[in-house]
């Protein structure tokens, strides 16, 4: 069966702050880590006040430092908004401090709006470098070559496993030709995953990091004692999808009794489409959920993401998953 993973947002809930929701992820990697799950992921956002880990790196180095066994990296690193030797320094001395522990996934889009783009000083044309820049920081990490006039001090010779991260057949494609474990963003653009996983497993080459095709689904769960609990508190993703839907994006909202008087019948239907990898409820409802999408994809690791407004109870949800992950593991 499957290892199962953290994907964390570090989402900003309303009424609280940045480092609030930093603390949390902390906590909730320290917990993670003791109910047995594999990694720990971070995503790179700009610009969106919900969210509190668009400094990625500094945000791994926090977890990394208060945790010991975990993995710990990013999901992911958006590198048309970085030149590779700076990602390649940063995840260098990521891994010389916590060795054998860093992951980098990267991933195309900038992770942001095109005035955002701007402000970072990156043109939106980087998108189409992306190939290259992978193939350049897989360099920079790897041995030193004979003649090579520019290194990344710490980060050559270090080999920090580099994810591909994607949402469509480029990034299957890509994995697949470089030989590396592919991630696919199921959590919210799921429409592409099983062609994408097929193109990956049929066109993979192997490579010195990877022998064999190596596939994570992303997922959403929000599990709770019960189905009701489950989905009253599912109703602040919901939410969050809606105002992404009306370009709304704002604070993590708490659970509401009605979703239903939120939302209109369109964005109901094209929200709802987006969440169809979120599984929520009892133990028993997301043990069904999962056991399904497991055998739809054949995935070797799930990677979960879990908005909950309240922070123990999103330790909860973990703290159910991880129990459900132990079954699906205990069964095999």
């Amino acid at each position: 069966m499957p290892e199962f993973s953290v994907l964390d947002l570090a989402h900003v809930v309303e009424g609280a702050t940045p480092a609030d929701a930093l603390r949390n992820s902390l906590d909730l990697a320290q917990h993670v880590e003791r109910w047995g799950y594999r990694r720990f992921w971070l995503a790179e956002h700009h610009n969106m006040i919900g969210i509190a880990s668009a400094a990625t790196s500094v945000v791994i180095g926090y977890v990394a430092g208060g945790t010991r066994t975990i993995r710990v990296g990013s999901g992911g690193i958006m590198l048309p908004n970085h030149a590779p030797i700076v990602i390649a320094e940063q995840f260098g001395t990521l891994e010389s401090l916590y060795p054998g522990r860093i992951d980098l996934g990267l991933g195309r889009a900038p992770g942001t709006d095109q005035r955002t783009l701007r402000a970072l000083r990156r043109h939106p044309d980087n998108a189409e470098n992306f190939p290259g820049d992978v193939l350049e920081l897989q360099a920079l990490l790897g041995a030193l070559r004979p003649g090579q006039a520019v290194q990344a001090v710490p980060g050559t010779g270090l080999n920090v496993p580099i994810w591909i991260l994607g949402s469509s057949l480029f990034g299957a494609q890509m994995a697949a030709m470089l030989g590396l474990p592919y991630a696919f963003a199921s959590h919210f653009a799921p429409d592409a995953l099983l062609p994408a996983l097929a193109a990956y497993r049929r066109d993979f080459k192997p490579s010195a990091q990877l022998a064999r095709p190596y596939a994570m689904v992303a997922v959403n769960v929000i599990a709770a004692d019960t189905d009701g609990e489950g989905r009253r508190l599912f109703t602040s993703v919901q939410q969050a999808f809606t105002n992404m839907l009306r370009r709304t994006r704002g604070l993590l909202q708490p659970p509401i009794a009605d979703i239903e008087s939120y939302w209109s019948t369109a964005e109901k239907a094209q929200a709802s489409n987006m969440l169809r990898y979120a599984f929520v409820g009892s133990p028993e409802s997301v043990r069904r959920g999962l056991e399904h999408c497991l055998a739809q994809t054949a995935a070797d690791e799930v990677i979960v993401a879990s908005a909950i407004f309240d922070h123990a109870a999103r330790l909860r949800s973990y703290e159910i998953l991880g129990e459900v992950a132990h079954s699906f593991k205990s069964a095999s």
